[in-house]
């Protein structure tokens, strides 16, 4: 019996959403608490601590140890005390709309360039890789941009009960800030292909030097490769999410309600000013924890769905 196959395009498209969905619903809650981190209009509440005085009487204040200094266990305890346990889901509509378009626009498009891009310069060299991340990000970013618009202003949107839907949101964007506002953060977001390029350059790096220590090929693979990708992924993504993290505080910032942000160089030098260096970075440690592992799924399980069907 024959079976079903797919195209070379088609197997990296699915290949990319499958991987991007999978990751998205496992680290949701490690995004919220980023992106609280990230903002300037939500806050994690101080801490109450109890002392006892020299006289022997029980003393209680809040110390305010600043939202970017509190564990990502007591920012996730505190979003459920405050709002409920679904809201360590809040935007996982939207995420999930769009998360499985954007990786299948995004892996597709990187695929195609770079089989393109490998037969015009030196084949599978950094400058294809970079080539060819750069042009998929920028694609993927330009589509779906509104949708990322979305999902974070309803992670920011920290009133318990008063959760609105994906829907709901879209059309207080549409109503308040016209067709502009769903495009608002997108020019951070072309800032942070630096980030998915140094990526992707290290990744293919690390890959090639695996396949060529295990004499892996591309028909024969073992579930030691796919570790071995899961630990390049992680690797590459710590070292590029540190080098570009200001550009994620940016894009946050800038798709908050209301105008004290309005562009991406206006948005840095204004978070480093009133909040110095810190503030460019706050949420770094959260997006660490979330998205080395998001993106060592995502990477491993894009190329074992590639695998499976180039084996079809």
């Amino acid at each position: 019996m024959h079976r079903p196959t797919l195209s070379p395009h088609m197997t990296h498209v699915v290949a990319g959403g499958v991987g991007g969905t999978v990751g998205a619903v496992i680290t949701c809650p490690l995004e919220i608490v980023k992106t609280r981190l990230q903002s300037s209009t939500t806050t994690f509440k101080p801490l109450q601590v109890i002392s006892v005085s020299s006289g022997g009487s029980t003393v209680v204040h809040l110390e305010d140890c600043g939202r970017r200094t509190l564990s990502i266990a007591k920012c996730i305890k505190q979003i459920i005390e405050a709002e409920g346990g679904t809201a360590l889901f809040k935007g996982l509509g939207p995420t999930l709309v769009g998360v499985a378009p954007s990786r299948a626009i995004y892996f597709g498009a990187y695929a195609n360039t770079k089989n393109f891009l490998n037969t015009k310069l030196s084949p599978e060299s950094s400058l294809v890789h970079l080539l060819s991340a750069g042009s998929a990000g920028f694609i993927s970013c330009s589509l779906t941009n509104p949708i990322w618009m979305v999902k974070t202003r309803m992670q920011l949107d920290d009133r318990k009960g008063k959760s609105s839907n994906m829907f709901k949101c879209a059309r207080h964007v549409y109503r308040t800030e016209g067709l502009r506002g769903f495009y608002r953060g997108v020019t951070a977001s072309y800032a942070g292909l630096s980030e998915t390029m140094i990526h992707f350059v290290i990744y293919e790096k690390i890959k090639q030097s695996i396949q060529q220590v295990h004499y892996s090929t591309p028909d024969r693979k073992s579930a030691w490769d796919f570790l071995a990708f899961m630990a390049a992924a992680a690797t590459s993504k710590s070292i590029a999410s540190t080098l570009a993290y200001p550009h994620e505080v940016a894009r946050t910032r800038l798709r908050q309600e209301g105008d004290k942000y309005r562009g991406f160089f206006q948005t840095l030098l204004t978070v480093f000013r009133e909040e110095g260096y810190r503030g460019l970075y706050g949420g770094l440690g959260t997006h660490l924890v979330r998205q080395i592992p998001n993106t060592a799924i995502i990477m491993a399980t894009y190329e074992l769905v590639v695998y499976l069907f180039n084996k079809c």
